[in-house]
């Protein structure tokens, strides 16, 4: 068994993740059941599935798990442009969110190379 802890890609977008969440805070209170949750659950939903993948029995296994957690990743990037072009966010701040994404998908991608290699 994997030590989900262990993996960068874990803690990158866990970090994200607890940005995600404190950005949000800020976002209309009309928006709490609608991009606010959205965004929130796409963006937990990476390190969740890396998690997961890990306690996993193969190599295959987890592979699936990061191809379930590039998925989200896809999906907190649009939510993240839907953010800035909604003004609920920055341009300064979409700028370095979508970085962190981007960061997140490379070295998830590259992983998933490792493992069926």
């Amino acid at each position: 068994m994997r030590d989900f802890k262990k993996y960068e890609i874990w803690k990158l977008s866990h970090k994200l993740t607890l940005d995600i969440y404190e950005l949000t805070n800020d976002y209309p209170k009309n928006e709490i059941y609608g991009l606010t949750s959205q965004i929130r659950r796409a963006c937990s939903s990476i390190p969740t599935n890396i998690s997961e993948g890990c306690g996993r029995d193969s190599d295959a296994e987890f592979n699936r798990f990061l191809t379930i957690a590039l998925g989200s990743a896809n999906e907190t990037e649009y939510l993240i442009i839907l953010s800035k072009d909604l003004n609920y966010i920055t341009e300064e701040k979409s700028v370095y969110l979508l970085k962190q994404i981007n960061l997140i998908k490379r070295k998830t991608y590259q992983l998933k190379q490792k493992l069926i290699a």
